[in-house]
């Protein structure tokens, strides 16, 4: 029984290891903006449906498949750590090509009114919420990430689709998170 808890000890660490040396590492160069006629003006993310959609005009572009947040289903985002996806409307405003996972695109999350929330139940609002890629050195798992929800409130998407998206969507492309 102590070998085998040796055994998982040491697999746990050294899987670790491998995100943070990872992370460190970055997802490599973003790919080049898509051509004009090609980006999106607006995103939009069916939360029940788990699927997003990129807009221009009134027309979609792209469809994906995504994960959200751990208790997604429970509402939406009210405070840090609840591990829910934000509901209402945002903007893309800012983007990290180096981030832990493979490309992240920052939603401006909290809101105002989020924000007061929060405060008013005495709990800070959380933030730093993301579409984003696989954790970096993870891609292999690919669509298999869409069997559950696994992020603390981000969006997640495949590496391939990130890069896709990463080009689409401009900063300030204005995203609506449906229930």
């Amino acid at each position: 029984m102590r070998k085998k808890f040796i055994v998982l000890a040491a697999l746990i660490i050294s899987l670790f290891v491998y995100t943070k040396l990872m992370a460190k590492i970055g997802s490599g160069s973003p790919p080049p903006d898509a051509p004009l006629e090609q980006r999106a003006d607006l995103i939009r993310v069916y939360k029940a449906e788990r699927r997003m959609v990129l807009l221009r005009g009134d027309a979609p572009i792209s469809t994906y498949r995504v994960s959200l947040g751990m208790a997604a289903d429970e509402g939406p985002k009210q405070r840090e750590g609840d591990e829910k996806t934000p509901e209402g409307r945002y903007e893309i405003d800012w983007r990290n090509p180096r981030s832990m996972a493979h490309l992240s695109l920052h939603i401006s999350y909290p809101s105002p009114d989020d924000r007061r929330n929060a405060e008013a139940g005495g709990f800070p609002p959380g933030g730093n919420i993301m579409i984003h890629g696989l954790p970096n050195g993870w891609g292999l798992f690919g669509n298999a990430h869409q069997l559950l929800d696994w992020t603390d409130g981000c969006i997640a998407v495949t590496n391939s689709e990130m890069r896709d998206i990463w080009a689409r969507v401009p900063n300030h492309t204005p995203i609506e998170i449906v229930p």
